[in-house]
C-alpha cells in the first residue's frame, strides 16, 4: 500500500516528535502555573498572617471595647481588598495558562492536520487498484482521531472557562462582602 516506507516513517516520526514537543510545552506551562499559584498562595498567607497579627496587637491595646470593635471592623475591609487582589491574580494565572494551552493545541492541530494530509495524499496517489478500502479505513481512523482530539480540546477549554467563572463569582462575593463591612464600620 505504501510506495515509500521511508517517507511514511519520516512523516510519522515528525508527527510523533511534534506531539512530544507539544506535550512537553503543555506540561511545562502547567508546572509553571502551579508554581505561580503556590507562590501566590504563600505570599497571600504570609501577608494575611502578618496583617492578622498586627491587627490583633492593635485591637488588644485598645482600652475601649467600642473602639476595639470599630478598629476590628476597619481591619476587615483591607482583608477583603486582599481577597479581591488574590482572586484577580489567580484569574490572571489561569487565563495565561488557558491562552498558552489554546495556542499550543491550535498549533499542534494545524501541524498535525498538515502533516497527515500530506501523508494521506502521498499514500493515496500511488495506491494499487483494489486498495481503496484500506485507504478509506486509514482516512476514517485519522478523521476519528482528529474528532477525538478536538473534543478533548473543547472539554479542556470548557473546564478552564468553568474555573474562570467560579473565580468571577468568588470576586463578586468578595466585592459584596467588602462593601457591607465598610458601610457597617462607617455607621
Amino acid at each position: 500500500m505504501f510506495t515509500n516506507p521511508e517517507q511514511f516513517a519520516n512523516a510519522t516520526k515528525a508527527l510523533f516528535e511534534f506531539q512530544l514537543e507539544t506535550f512537553n510545552t503543555l506540561t511545562s506551562k502547567a508546572v509553571q502555573g502551579v508554581e505561580q499559584v503556590v507562590a501566590l498562595n504563600l505570599a497571600t498567607a504570609k501577608t494575611q498572617l502578618e496583617d492578622g497579627l498586627a491587627a490583633g496587637k492593635e485591637i488588644s491595646q485598645t482600652a475601649d471595647p467600642k473602639a476595639a470593635l470599630s478598629l476590628a471592623a476597619a481591619k476587615v475591609q483591607p482583608g477583603m481588598a486582599g481577597a479581591v487582589a488574590y482572586n484577580q491574580q489567580l484569574g490572571g494565572i489561569i487565563a495565561e495558562i488557558r491562552e498558552e494551552f489554546t495556542r499550543a493545541a491550535d498549533a499542534h492541530m494545524t501541524e498535525a492536520k498538515s502533516t497527515l494530509s500530506a501523508l494521506i495524499y502521498d499514500v493515496t496517489k500511488n495506491v494499487r487498484p483494489g486498495s481503496e478500502n484500506a485507504v478509506q479505513i486509514v482516512k476514517t481512523a485519522i478523521d476519528n482521531a482528529f474528532t477525538g482530539y478536538e473534543q478533548v480540546t473543547k472539554a479542556t477549554k470548557q473546564a478552564v472557562e468553568a474555573v474562570e467563572a467560579q473565580i468571577a463569582k468568588a470576586n463578586a462575593l468578595v466585592d459584596q462582602n467588602t462593601v457591607k463591612p465598610a458601610k457597617a464600620a462607617k455607621k
